[in-house]
């Protein structure tokens, strides 16, 4: 069976407030044919967001122009957990309303400064008119809807504190925190926008799995006329490798876009976009909806 890709593009995001290179920045990965149709792996450490977004559009445009379809995995949600959207009373596909959502409400400037908090606490306001679920801030951004550690708990009335698929991965963060190690909730309400855009760029040409194209195995007949698939990855479910002093970040995308490429060479990657052995029907159709799933998680 042929390759589903020819590119495999791994994008560890950042809502960091200043421009900043090296751990815990940006970093995309790049596994793509060389002129000698090889795969060779590159790397780009953006300061900016700004700088980044500029630099996968181009790499993308680049792939496009070869007719080489890429695989781009960000290493933050793509959704919100089930109910968020009627919660916020958005209209529409729930995933794209919230996609639209934050698109509205982010402001990201050039020189990495963000109003995230603050749309954090705009989000609570809709959802609960107080200090929930969003939780996490520096001291001078709390407000009346968002404060700086957790509040409470979340009840059985409450929008869950996970999605399926953070259940599934085992240790990964929820979306909800937006502040301290492992803020995933900042990265997301940075990076999202940012995929809405490319998704509007590309337009059919490129998918959001799994909301368009369905939480199933892909096969090449499912991405016929597709250029681009944007994923949700998470970095963790895959050990590093690299060199003694080597940035975990750097070490952390090529590792994952190797070990896609690894299976799309053997053809076991396009099971890897359906859902886990023994997943509920319910959770099925949550992840196609509003939450996402991430690539392979519960395999």
């Amino acid at each position: 069976m042929p390759r589903l890709f020819s590119a495999y593009l791994i994008v560890d995001w950042s809502a960091a407030s200043k421009p900043t290179t090296g751990a815990d920045s940006i970093w995309i990965g790049v596994l793509k044919r060389d002129v000698r149709f090889r795969l060779a792996f590159e790397s780009f450490n953006e300061a900016t967001r700004t700088e980044a977004e500029a630099r996968l559009t181009a790499i993308l445009g680049e792939l496009k122009k070869r007719s080489e379809r890429a695989l781009v995995g960000f290493d933050f949600p793509l959704g919100f957990p089930r109910g968020f959207a009627g919660a916020a009373k958005l209209k529409g596909e729930p995933w794209r309303a919230a996609w639209d959502e934050l698109g509205k409400r982010v402001v990201d400037k050039p020189s990495n400064i963000n109003n995230r908090f603050n749309v954090a606490a705009q989000l609570n306001r809709l959802l609960t008119d107080g200090p929930f679920p969003f939780w996490g801030c520096p001291s001078k951004d709390v407000q009346t809807t968002l404060t700086a550690t957790k509040s409470r708990g979340h009840g059985p009335g409450d929008l869950p504190e996970l999605r399926h698929a953070e259940v599934a991965a085992k240790g990964a963060s929820s979306i909800w925190k937006t502040y301290y190690n492992g803020s995933v909730g900042g990265q997301a309400i940075m990076g999202i926008p940012l995929a809405r855009r490319l998704k509007i760029a590309g337009g059919a040409a490129t998918r959001v799995w799994p909301f368009e194209t369905g939480f199933k195995a892909l096969t090449e007949a499912d991405l016929a006329g597709v250029d681009v698939v944007l994923a949700e990855v998470y970095p963790s479910l895959i050990k590093p490798l690299g060199a003694a002093g080597e940035v975990k970040d750097l070490m952390q995308v090529r590792t994952l876009a190797e070990h896609f490429a690894r299976l799309d060479e053997a053809s076991k990657l396009g099971a890897l976009f359906g859902p886990p052995k023994g997943a509920a029907a319910d959770a099925v159709l949550d992840a196609e909806r509003e939450e996402g799933w991430i690539l392979g998680a519960g395999v």
